[in-house]
């Protein structure tokens, strides 16, 4: 199971925020290329990012950030605001490997196929974000009224192998993944599922990893020090 450590971007800053909420943000570390450089060094091969400027209002206010992390030399998957091929041309451009396509998947499914063979697969992912099993969009402020099982199903149709599935309810509260959701959302497609969301421990990694997922990412749990990054890269098995 690959590993993500996350580093979400508002305003220049490395933030995190509770369940989604952006009036609880609050900054976690000072220099987003040094907090790479830590990852690095633990022996992270991936790095998740989020652009929440961009997730929000569609504006690219932290390019200039991606692009430096770009040089630390890891896998970056980016999200946030990614709404056209233009934006995909754009974050390619800034060194990042895969993108990550959010609310456009809901709004504009014909973009994601076109993003998905232009680019081929490996380099373009769907953002499942949903609460209480609904999928949510615009920096999660917006219910779309989509089940998250059946918007999967749709996705996966367009050509979609990679799917980021995010349970606000348990993101940046150390609670636990949602485990009930991710197995079903299992069951449902043949994609790659990556989990997103409430990791405490080590030990959440290791059922994740047990119930063969693709790839987890860890937020708040290393910022809190609740996670050996290094240990759980090792324990992911092959990167």
């Amino acid at each position: 199971m690959l590993i993500f450590p996350a580093i979400d971007l508002k305003d220049g800053k490395v933030v995190r925020l509770y369940k989604g909420d952006f009036g609880t943000v609050h900054q976690v570390a000072e220099d987003p290329v040094d907090t790479a450089r830590a990852f690095r060094d633990a022996g992270a091969l991936y790095l998740h990012m989020v652009d929440l400027d961009g997730a929000r209002d569609g504006k690219r206010k932290n390019s200039a950030l991606v692009h430096a992390v770009s040089k630390i030399g890891l896998r970056i998957e980016l999200g946030g605001g990614i709404r056209s091929m233009a934006d995909l041309d754009t974050v390619f451009d800034l060194g990042v490997w895969r993108a990550v396509i959010g609310s456009a998947a809901v709004s504009d499914p014909d973009f994601v196929q076109q993003a998905v063979e232009r680019y081929g697969p490996e380099r373009i992912a769907v953002g499942i974000d949903t609460k209480d099993g609904l999928v949510r969009t615009s920096g999660w402020e917006e219910n779309a009224k989509l089940d998250y099982i059946s918007f999967a199903k749709k996705v996966e149709a367009n050509g979609v192998k990679y799917i980021i599935f995010t349970d606000i309810e348990t993101d940046g509260t150390l609670s636990g993944p949602s485990y009930q959701r991710l197995e079903a959302l299992q069951r449902a497609v043949s994609c790659s599922i990556t989990a997103s969301g409430g990791v405490s421990s080590n030990e959440d990694l290791r059922q994740l990893r047990d119930r063969e997922l693709y790839a987890a990412i860890i937020g708040k749990a290393w910022y809190a020090g609740a996670v050996d990054l290094a240990r759980a890269v090792q324990e992911g098995g092959p990167q």
